[in-house]
């Protein structure tokens, strides 16, 4: 089916407003967005049907609720843009799409086997092309989040996997070129602290500080719901700021980082054993159960909670961020020492803040939220005014 030609990015503001609303509000009438929009029932109106021929939204009926007369709601249309998201873990990779609403549905998860980081970004490639195939001319952009190091369109360092400068701009080399798809990559923390502004725990804070634990730490500052990405994409590697014993050489290449006091590894040195293979599975196992009886790993808990505490405290005196919140692992290590953890935090923040401080709250999107953030990211650059115009000139 043709869409009808509209080759004005001008006309698209209210239609971006439009769509945004439909994305932030699943299930929204047209009446309540008229009244968000500040425009007129007739102006909504027009608006919609515009958007409904260029298969952007769609009208349906809203689920019965009884007696009175029937309403309908805006989602997104069957046939609209798409984005195709990507999550590179330690152990495996996903890949979803998702559409203008915003929710991801799962294409595949896949284990990470590959010790050649040329093979997985072949084999991550040929998935993103599958995916485009499935649903042709649909996909507008392919976001990708990495845990790890990310600066440009390079994976500079993947502890885990002991990677460095890894080249994935072949992700999308497969895509039709005309259609000029971007690649968008960021780092898991940062796109996970996106996640949590947007639709998760910080949802409605000003500015907001996540911070995630798996293999070391990462985060982001995220003001008014944009993330501070630095000036290649590699800004949020709270892990490697110098909280830590500068006797130690991190795998980055710095001494002293915090990264080597807050994970699994860390657990391992207290309790006398030697550095897992695994260190998140590792502190998941040890967490669970009758463990923390036993007085080595408890004191484990209790200097890994700590050292967290402390530096979340350094932080927040650095950015003075409404809240706090956690993932991966870091809702677990503070759960099994919590008393160390508070008291640290606290001890840690200027004298003013002790009586107002930011809450510190676990996260709500779990191990999804890279995925979610990379939907976001995505999804910012298909509903901007111009890649609507642009849509619609298909």
């Amino acid at each position: 089916m043709s869409r009808p030609q509209d080759s004005t990015a001008a006309r698209w503001h209210g239609a971006a407003q439009l769509v945004g609303l439909v994305r932030a509000e699943p299930g929204i009438t047209r009446a309540t967005a008229a009244q968000r929009l500040g425009i007129s029932s007739g102006g909504a109106t027009d608006l919609v049907a515009r958007l409904r021929a260029h298969e952007l939204l769609d009208e349906v009926p809203a689920p019965s609720r009884g007696r009175g007369r029937p309403t309908t709601v805006l989602q997104p249309h069957a046939r609209g843009p798409l984005v195709i998201a990507a999550d590179l873990r330690p152990k495996d990779w996903s890949l979803a799409l998702a559409d203008i609403g915003g929710q991801p549905k799962f294409v595949t998860p896949t284990p990470l086997d590959s010790p050649d980081p040329a093979q997985l970004v072949a084999e991550v490639a040929s998935a993103i092309r599958d995916a485009y195939d499935r649903e042709p001319g649909r996909v507008r952009a392919v976001s990708v989040s990495v845990a790890g190091t990310v600066s440009d369109d390079r994976l500079v360092q993947f502890t885990p996997r002991g990677w460095s400068d890894v080249d994935l701009s072949p992700l999308t080399a497969a895509l039709p070129r005309h259609l000029d798809i971007p690649l968008l990559i960021g780092n898991d923390a940062t796109l996970a602290g996106l996640a949590e502004a947007r639709t998760g725990a910080a949802h409605g804070a000003g500015t907001a500080l996540h911070l995630m634990i798996g293999v070391g730490l990462g985060g982001a500052l995220v003001v008014d719901g944009v993330p501070a990405t630095g000036a290649h994409g590699a800004a949020g590697e709270y892990g490697h700021i110098p909280f830590g014993d500068p006797s130690q050489v991190c795998p980055c290449g710095a001494q002293g980082c915090w990264d080597l006091t807050i994970d699994g590894r860390a657990l391992a040195r207290h309790i006398g054993e030697k550095a897992p293979v695994d260190p998140i599975a590792y502190a998941r196992g040890i967490a669970g159960g009758n463990n923390l009886s036993d007085n080595r790993i408890r004191g484990a808990f209790d200097a890994v909670a700590t050292s967290i505490g402390r530096g979340i405290a350094g932080l927040v005196n650095l950015h003075d961020p409404d809240v706090v919140t956690l993932g991966g692992l870091a809702p677990t290590l503070r759960a099994a020492a919590s008393d160390s953890f508070d008291a640290a935090y606290r001890q840690g923040l200027m004298a003013f803040r002790k009586n107002a401080a930011p809450p510190v709250l676990d996260g709500l999107h779990g191990d999804d939220g890279p995925l979610h953030g990379a939907v976001a990211i995505g999804l910012d650059h298909v509903t901007s005014e111009q890649s609507l115009a642009e849509w619609a000139r298909q």
